[in-house]
């Protein structure tokens, strides 16, 4: 008798290890490029620029992004240009956040898009310290040219790299 509830005990818990494995293969689909191709939006074509309002001498942003966060250096998230904010759902303060997906230079990154700014002609989305570092690890080139971004439908993306 012992013997079975042992057994019972032991294929319950092996049980509950699959379906927690086959949970987290199904959340890791959100990164898929099928997905998120086939939820994006029309793409807007621009430039890419870094954003940190902590930088001396920024003229530009400040502690606090447009929907009332912090500004985070370590977090996936961009500024989009005030021109675009109502394609992207408004961005305004206390707004549940929205999300892009951003393409250059072969990669692609899903961002949280919590704040919005007056960018230099021609650039279309600041992004933060650690998503830039993702196209450009050193910081070097400053600008992107030729990013993609499109808005995402939907509030359930995880910012972070894709593919």
């Amino acid at each position: 008798m012992l013997f079975c509830s042992s057994a019972a005990i032991c294929g319950a818990v092996v049980t509950l290890a699959m379906s927690v494995t086959v949970a987290r293969s199904e959340g890791v689909a959100v990164h898929s490029s099928a997905v998120v191709s086939e939820a994006s939006g029309d793409a807007i074509v621009g430039a890419a620029s870094t954003y940190n309002p902590f930088r001396p001498g920024r003229q530009e942003g400040g502690p606090n992004t447009a929907s009332g966060e912090r500004y985070d250096p370590s977090v996936w998230a961009a500024a989009i240009k005030t021109s675009l904010r109502q394609k992207f759902g408004g961005v305004q303060f206390g707004a549940r956040p929205r999300f892009a997906l951003v393409e250059a230079l072969g990669k692609k990154i899903i961002v949280k898009i919590n704040d919005v700014g007056p960018l230099t002609p021609g650039r279309i989305i600041d992004l933060n310290e650690r998503a830039m570092r993702h196209f450009d690890p050193s910081l070097e080139r400053g600008i992107i040219p030729d990013v993609k971004v499109r808005p995402l439908a939907g509030d359930y993306w995880i910012p972070g790299p894709v593919g």
